[in-house]
């Protein structure tokens, strides 16, 4: 076994890769977290998901591909430029919901909907709300978040943030947890 994916990668995943480069944008998810991310994908036949933080449209390319044809994803960013090319790539995707928005407004106007997939990999919903996010997470229903490993991005003081998160993730009496040292470190929750 090895490290490298041997899956074929998703429509559009080259062309969203060199845009992705072409415009600086240095927070993309990676494709061993993508890889795992489309296969969890698969396990919610017909599902509702939610992505916070687009970015680019990687990962959102990646879950697209998991998802079956009954499933929906709602995709949220803030950036322009960058929802930009999600949009150029995948928002034919009838399946896709791009939304322009702050996240801490979406999940504040949104706290009654519910999820069968939560990948969080921006602020909200990670580190700010999440709380309000677990709410919207169905019995069953996956939340993931990466970048739990030490970053060479990361701010000083990053790192103590990231470990209360998970510490807290781990004593919460609603979730099965499992931590990833693998990739960019992973946690992956089911809510019980």
């Amino acid at each position: 076994m090895t490290k490298e994916n041997n899956q074929p990668l998703p429509n559009a995943y080259v062309e969203i890769d060199q845009a992705t480069k072409n415009c600086g944008f240095n927070m993309a998810s990676d494709i061993l977290t993508c890889s795992l991310l489309r296969t969890l994908a698969g396990t919610k036949p017909g599902g509702k998901f939610l992505e916070l933080g687009t970015g680019t449209g990687l990962s959102t390319a990646w879950i697209l591909d998991g998802m079956d044809q009954n499933a929906t994803l709602v995709s949220i960013d803030n950036d322009p430029n960058f929802l930009g090319i999600a949009m150029e790539y995948l928002g034919e995707d009838s399946r896709l919901e791009l939304v322009e928005t702050d996240g801490g407004v979406w999940v504040g106007k949104n706290l009654s909907r519910k999820f069968d997939y939560i990948f969080a990999d921006t602020w909200h919903g990670k580190y700010l709300l999440l709380e309000e996010v677990l709410s919207m997470l169905n019995p069953g229903g996956l939340y993931i978040i990466d970048d739990m490993l030490p970053q060479d991005n990361w701010p000083e003081g990053h790192q103590e943030k990231a470990e209360k998160l998970v510490s807290f993730l781990e004593n919460r009496g609603d979730l099965f947890l499992t931590k990833q040292h693998w990739a960019t470190g992973i946690v992956i929750c089911v809510k019980r």
